[in-house]
């Protein structure tokens, strides 16, 4: 397993073709609710999408225009999650890995995958192939950029979603990140027990005897789904 700098190739970079390769990343590290999502790609060379980039580069209209493109043109797509428990129990750095992991089984297996491209410098482990980490992959390898699109589009979904059954939270605006005016809400309105206790901000309210109560909702990490594009 490598880890690969800025603008140190990568394996297939001379050749593509020479590997079955599948881009890794994840979205929502930071935010305090929710699950970390992460996505694999293949890409189909005999029709390549253009416009592909870091997701954070990227407006919302165009993430899901691109979304859209991804899931209907590309080789194969995965999805893998790890919810807010896991991520407690196991820390966000493995519960991000364990997701790319999940995103990898999900692919076809019948391409027979033979190179994963992750985004960082870190590898994941237990894949029946070789591993790459690419520092600022997601802006270098167009796999890797696929993956961050469907990752954060499925991860924005879900935080939508979470809103329409409690609105008062502002999930559809600050999309579980630990904003002023999130944090501020979360005075006053009592802890989901979507929230992930392990970070700071959360178990300061919890060690101040801040109330959890149970969310009636399930995470969901599936690509088939509504999106629109305004």
């Amino acid at each position: 397993m490598k880890v690969l700098k800025d603008k140190e190739p990568y394996s297939y970079s001379l050749d593509p073709r020479s590997h079955i390769v599948c881009g890794v990343d994840e979205a929502g590290r930071g935010p305090l609710v929710g699950p970390v999502v992460a996505a694999c790609v293949v890409l189909n060379y005999d029709d390549m999408i253009e416009g592909l980039d870091d997701s954070k580069k990227l407006s919302e209209k165009k993430r899901l225009a691109l979304f859209d493109e991804i899931v209907n043109r590309a080789a194969s797509v995965g999805v893998g999650m790890c919810l807010p428990r896991e991520i407690d129990e196991m820390n966000i750095l493995h519960a991000s890995l364990e997701a790319m992991r999940r995103a990898y089984l999900a692919l076809n297996p019948a391409l027979n995958v033979n190179l994963m491209l992750v985004d960082g410098n870190k590898t994941v482990k237990n894949v029946p192939c070789m591993v790459e980490a690419v520092v600022g992959g997601d802006a270098r390898v167009k796999e890797i950029a696929a993956a961050s699109i469907v990752a954060k589009c499925i991860r924005d979904r879900e935080m939508t979603r979470l809103s329409l059954l409690y609105p008062q939270y502002g999930f559809d605006r600050h999309k579980g990140y630990p904003t002023k005016a999130h944090l501020e809400l979360l005075q006053t309105l009592p802890l989901l027990d979507c929230y992930r206790t392990g970070y700071g901000p959360i178990a300061n309210l919890i060690d101040r005897g801040h109330k959890i109560v149970p969310a009636d909702f399930t995470f969901e990490c599936g690509i088939n789904s509504n999106f629109s594009v305004n």
